[in-house]
């Protein structure tokens, strides 16, 4: 495997529609190495996710995840301090490929992202809380999933890589447009519940 160089915002690839992966060749050796390549990358650069396009592969693919904690047992009579909403924070590791999202319900929330291709910014975007995905999956197989919030977010953040999309398009305004290093200075901590 290889980690893969990843295209910076103001390469042309990061701004054009990427072409469908035919059915047919989703099992063959090049696209199954570039998706372990893709996976490699993404966590060597701490992402969630990665869109082909981000390394210079316009193919309507991309990798996300985050691989599962290692949570300790919790003993018995102690209380399990896991949030209930835990689950909507949890990526489960896919390559989705050809994906097609319908956005299920209205409901919408309003959250930070950042892009391995935008690195050292951060933004508020508004996005579909639930939404529905068909797609393949890495063995060629059709899948339809069920997705909701982080999970949403993150799926539908790099399908629009796929479409040419980065997530300042997304954004209703600048004001909250911010260098990491600010972020985690004034409005990290601002959005954090105090507890």
């Amino acid at each position: 495997m290889s980690i893969l160089k990843v295209a910076r915002m103001g390469h042309p690839v990061l701004r054009t529609r990427a072409k469908a992966v035919d059915p047919g060749d989703i099992r063959s050796p090049r696209i199954q190495q570039l998706i372990d390549d893709m996976f490699e990358t993404m966590q060597e650069y701490q992402g969630v996710g990665l869109a082909a396009p981000q390394v210079h592969e316009s193919l309507r693919l991309f990798v996300a995840g985050l691989p599962p904690r290692r949570i300790p047992p919790v003993p018995p009579g102690a209380e399990d301090d896991e949030d209930e909403d835990d689950e909507d924070v949890r990526v489960p590791l896919m390559c989705l490929i050809n994906p097609e999202i319908t956005i299920v319900g209205g409901e919408t929330a309003d959250d930070w992202e950042g892009c391995l291709s935008i690195p050292d910014i951060r933004g508020r975007v508004t996005r579909a809380t639930d939404i529905a995905v068909r797609a393949y999956d890495r063995r060629g197989r059709k899948i339809d999933m069920a997705a909701r919030g982080f999970t949403a977010r993150v799926i539908q953040h790099e399908t629009d890589h796929l479409d040419g999309v980065l997530f300042f398009d997304r954004m209703d305004s600048f004001e909250t447009l911010t260098f990491l290093d600010e972020f985690g200075r004034y409005w990290n901590a601002r959005d954090v519940p105090e507890e």
